[in-house]
């Protein structure tokens, strides 16, 4: 009887491998979420070094802002993502049955057009504001000192750089009022009229503070202090901007000389309480205090709002405020999508095939080199 033909023992199909991002954003994330979401600096190294114990983790770049907490990745295996899941959950001391409602995970070709959308400000809570960008490149480059970026990531976030660059300079999305610095300050007009007279203290002395500061100097105000935890960079800001340097402690017993207080500050809580700004209340005249929380976590407490004469307003209520001016740009913001979205496309062409090559063994043992990677 003969025998039948066997078969030939097929070759081994390539690994396939996983784009993605996974966190929570401005979209469906409530600011009082979001701040308990926020990954503080100092806890960056930690978290890297347990994020790569995952195993099928072979790439990733935390991103945390005021409008997001993201995890930008590529995984070999689908454990992985719900590992990363769980050991964020876990780090912020938040339950994932909570986390579930606000989170989003995007992969594939979706993961392309969300971040070149991420960086170009598109999606943003003030759209076309430019901050985001430099909040980007500092993330890229912190995965990347810490060689948690290979190949995939580090093309996907050069070609977003790229893209954010070209649609910024080729659109009018990034015109008008659409920073946080401008929206605070032009809020502050309708409340004050001519910002001339006004006493304005700065809480920080970090990026949106200063930015905040010069916006409202160019509107007039002259009379400004700074007060930072760091007593030496509170005076070099000042000298810088032409300002008063006041010692951060000192701070909340000269509330009731000022008439805005931006608050701008990395603390891990708030530092301005209710009964610091009602004091400082019984002390003024009948004149309004205006506070603009723009830090994540929050530095004012939320009931501080309920005070009388006190104006508060924190990041998600300067979006509502910019959100006018969204309607007028709404053409542009749909033109540069399109311009993202050939990028996103053309991207994704090249980048597909590297997804199914078995690459991970090499991107271990460059990180255990502590090597760069290179593109």
């Amino acid at each position: 009887m003969p025998h039948s033909p066997q078969s030939a023992p097929q070759p081994p199909q390539p690994a396939q491998r996983t784009l993605f991002v996974l966190g929570a954003t401005h979209h469906r994330t409530p600011i009082e979420v979001r701040e308990k979401l926020a990954l503080p600096p100092d806890s960056l190294a930690a978290l890297h070094a347990e994020l790569n114990q995952i195993e099928g983790l072979e790439e990733f770049a935390p991103l945390s802002t005021c409008n997001r907490t993201e995890f930008y990745g590529v995984a070999s295996r689908p454990e992985a993502l719900a590992q990363l899941q769980r050991a964020f959950c876990t780090r912020q001391q938040f339950a994932e049955t909570q986390f579930a409602p606000y989170a989003i995970q995007l992969q594939g070709p979706q993961v392309l057009q969300h971040l070149f959308e991420v960086a170009t400000g598109l999606d943003s809570q003030l759209v076309g504001e430019t901050e985001i960008f430099g909040q980007l490149k500092d993330a890229y480059a912190a995965a990347q000192a810490r060689h948690s970026t290979g190949p995939i990531l580090n093309r996907l976030f050069q070609k977003a750089f790229q893209a954010a660059k070209y649609v910024r300079t080729h659109t009018a999305i990034t015109e008008g009022q659409v920073s946080v610095a401008n929206v605070a300050v032009e809020l502050a007009r309708d409340i004050f009229g001519p910002l001339g007279s006004t006493r304005v203290l700065l809480l920080g002395a970090g990026e949106i503070g200063e930015k905040t500061a010069r916006a409202f100097q160019s509107r007039g105000t002259t009379a400004l202090s700074v007060a930072s935890r760091r007593l030496d960079r509170a005076m070099a800001l000042a000298s810088e901007l032409g300002a008063f340097a006041l010692p951060f402690w000192l701070a909340p017993t000269k509330l009731a000389q000022f008439d805005i207080v931006v608050c701008a500050t990395a603390a891990p809580a708030s530092v301005i309480a209710a009964d610091m700004i009602d004091t400082a209340m019984h002390r003024r005249a009948a004149r309004p205090l205006l506070l603009l929380d723009l830090a994540l976590p929050r530095d004012v407490e939320p009931r501080v709002g309920d005070l009388p004469n006190v104006y508060l307003y924190n990041l998600d209520d300067l979006a509502r405020i910019a959100e006018e001016n969204r309607n007028a740009r709404e053409a542009e913001i749909t033109h540069c999508r399109e311009l993202l979205h050939t990028r996103a496309v053309s991207l994704w062409a090249t980048l597909h095939p590297r997804l199914t090559h078995k690459t991970s063994p090499i991107i271990r043992e460059t990180k255990q080199l502590g090597q760069p990677l290179r593109v």
